[in-house]
C-alpha cells in the first residue's frame, strides 16, 4: 500500500506548478541519476533519471521517464501487446531521494559537461514533453524505457550520437541475464524471449551500463562526465542460497515426475508443456514486443505434443511414434542452436526430459512391435 501511495504521489507531482517559463541562470547544472535494483520485475534492472538543479533559482528537480497507471482500463491486455502508454513525471529531488531511500536502492549521480545554452534547451525539451502530448509513448523494452528515452535526450542536445552502448560484443540476453536473480522469473523471461534479444546489443538499454557510457564518453576531446557522487548508499544482504528458487528444486520437480513413471502424468506434462508452445507462438502474433517474435523455445515446448499426448492417450502406436520422431528432430535442432546461448544452463533439464520421455515411449513400442 505504501508502495502505491508512493506512486500516487509521484504521480501527482507532474501537476506541482512550476513555470515553464523560468530561465536558468549560469549556474544551473544538469546530472543523471543511476537507481539500484529492486526486487519487484519493474525495478529488477534498476532506472535513470534526469536531475535540473539550479541553487539561484531554488529548482532541484528529477525527470523521470517510465511510469505507467495500473488503472489504465486492461492493464494487463495492453501490457502483454505492447500498446500500453507510459508517461514522463517530474517531481521535488528530495521527494525521489526519500522514495529510493525506503526502498533501500542507491541513488548514483553523474553531473554532465554541458554548457549553459545545452542546459537551457534540456530544460526547455524536458518541459515541453511533461505539459504536452509528448508526455506520453507507448513503451518498448529495449528501444524505448526509461534508460534509452534519456540517452536519446541528451545525445540530442550534444548534437550527436556521442553516448552509446560499448557492449556489442554481447547480445542483449547476455546483459540481461545476470541482473535476473529470482530463478523461476529468470526460467520464465528466458523462455519468452525471442531472437531480437540474441542480437548484438547496439543500444544503451540499462540504467548502469548507461552509467558506464557516460564515464568513458568524450566530447571534443573532454569528457561528459564532469563529476560522478554516490548520493545514496545502501547496504545490501546477502541473500541465503534459497533451494526451493533454484534450478535444483526444478530438477528435483522432474526427477520426481520420471521416477513416479505413469502414463496420466506423461500425458498431463506433455499437455502443459504444448499449451506453452502454443502460448509462445501466438503471444508472438498478438503482441507489439519484438523481444517476444520468432521465440525459437516452441522447438523445446512443441505444440505438437499436443498431438502426440492425444495419440499417446488413445494408444495410437504408429501415431506416437511418428510425431514422437518429428518432435525429436526439432528437439535435436533446438539442442545444437541453444550451446551456443547463455540460458541453456537453465533449460537443459527440460530438454533432457523431453529426450528421455519420448525416446523411451517409441523404443518401448518398437520393442513390443517386434
Amino acid at each position: 500500500m505504501i508502495k502505491k501511495l508512493l506512486f500516487l504521489f509521484l504521480f501527482l507531482g507532474t501537476t506541482i506548478s512550476y513555470s515553464q517559463n523560468i530561465t536558468l541562470s549560469e549556474k544551473a547544472k544538469v546530472s543523471i541519476l543511476t537507481c539500484g535494483l529492486g526486487p519487484e520485475s519493474y525495478a529488477m534492472y534498476g532506472h535513470t533519471g534526469i536531475r535540473i538543479k539550479d541553487s539561484l533559482k531554488g529548482i532541484d528537480i528529477v525527470y523521470n521517464y517510465g511510469a505507467f497507471d495500473f488503472s489504465t482500463p486492461n492493464f494487463i491486455g495492453k501490457f502483454v501487446k505492447g500498446d500500453l502508454q507510459y508517461f514522463v513525471t517530474y517531481g521535488n529531488f528530495i521527494d525521489f531521494y526519500y522514495n529510493y531511500q525506503y526502498e533501500n536502492r542507491e541513488i548514483i549521480e553523474q553531473e554532465l559537461n554541458l554548457t549553459p545554452l545545452q542546459i537551457r534547451d534540456l530544460y526547455q525539451q524536458l518541459n515541453q514533453s511533461v505539459f504536452s502530448e509528448e508526455r506520453f509513448y507507448t513503451y518498448k523494452f529495449i528501444d524505448r524505457n526509461c534508460t534509452t528515452m534519456v540517452v536519446d535526450k541528451i545525445n540530442g542536445i550534444l548534437g550527436k550520437e556521442y553516448i552509446k552502448s560499448n557492449t556489442t560484443n554481447q547480445s542483449y540476453r547476455e546483459i540481461l541475464y545476470p541482473y535476473m536473480t529470482d530463478f523461476y522469473m529468470k526460467l520464465g523471461i528466458q523462455l519468452i524471449f525471442g531472437t531480437k534479444v540474441d542480437e548484438p546489443a547496439t543500444r544503451l538499454f540499462l540504467p548502469y551500463e548507461f552509467k558506464d557510457a557516460i564515464s568513458a564518453t568524450k566530447v571534443n576531446g573532454n569528457l561528459i562526465e564532469k563529476n560522478k557522487t554516490t548520493l545514496l548508499k545502501v547496504t545490501q544482504s546477502e541473500l541465503p542460497f534459497n533451494w526451493l528458487n533454484s534450478i535444483y528444486s526444478l530438477i528435483t520437480i522432474l526427477l520426481i515426475l520420471v521416477f513416479l513413471n505413469k502414463k496420466w502424468i506423461q500425458i498431463s506434462y506433455f499437455i502443459l508443456a504444448g499449451i506453452l508452445g502454443v502460448f509462445f507462438s501466438l503471444v508472438g502474433l498478438y503482441s507489439l514486443h519484438e523481444e517476444v517474435l520468432w521465440n525459437y523455445n516452441i522447438l523445446l515446448f512443441n505444440p505438437l505434443l499436443l498431438v502426440f499426448a492425444w495419440y499417446l492417450k488413445k494408444g495410437i502406436k504408429d501415431r506416437i511414434v511418428l510425431f514422437g520422431k518429428v518432435i525429436l528432430a526439432l528437439l535435436l535442432v533446438y539442442l545444437a542452436y541453444m550451446t551456443t546461448k547463455i540460458h541453456f544452463e537453465i533449460v537443459w533439464p527440460f530438454i533432457a526430459l523431453h529426450f528421455y520421455w519420448i525416446g523411451k515411449i517409441i523404443l518401448q513400442i518398437k520393442k513390443v512391435s517386434n
